[in-house]
């Protein structure tokens, strides 16, 4: 990840932030519009609390971006959570479209080509760190 990428990142998320609560609605929406099947893992969850949760652990990415190493642990341990809730490396993939698509509707004109590479990027970098904690509890 470039300085570039992470000063993107800082200043996109910084136009987040105030609608968190909006975005991460937006987030759960697109996600559930993508692959239906997936309601399943939050059938017995608060929302609303989820929500929170979804935004501040982006809040903290955020902060860290230009030291992820920093979080990897956490990241790992939230991979072995999310693999006990049923989270499999398909729906990787379903999660990054939904931010992605959520960034977009959020920022609108400010979601250029180079913030989306830069989230992009991002999320894939801890969506493999979240499937290698994952693949902890698989072996």
């Amino acid at each position: 990840m470039t300085p570039s990428q992470q000063t993107l990142i800082r200043e996109s998320w910084a136009q987040v932030a105030p609608i968190a609560d909006t975005a991460a609605t937006i987030f759960y929406d697109r996600l559930f519009e993508l692959d239906p099947s997936l309601r399943w893992l939050f059938s017995r969850t608060d929302m609303a609390g989820q929500r929170r949760n979804l935004m501040q652990t982006l809040a903290v990415v955020v902060a860290s971006i230009d030291r992820l190493d920093a979080i990897v642990p956490a990241v790992e341990a939230l991979g072995r959570r999310h693999a006990g809730y049923g989270v499999e490396a398909a729906h990787f993939e379903t999660v990054g479209q939904a931010l992605l698509d959520t960034l977009a509707i959020g920022l609108s004109e400010a979601f250029t080509t180079e913030v989306r590479e830069a989230w992009a990027t991002a999320y894939g970098i801890l969506a493999g760190v979240m499937q290698s904690g994952a693949d902890e509890i698989a072996a």
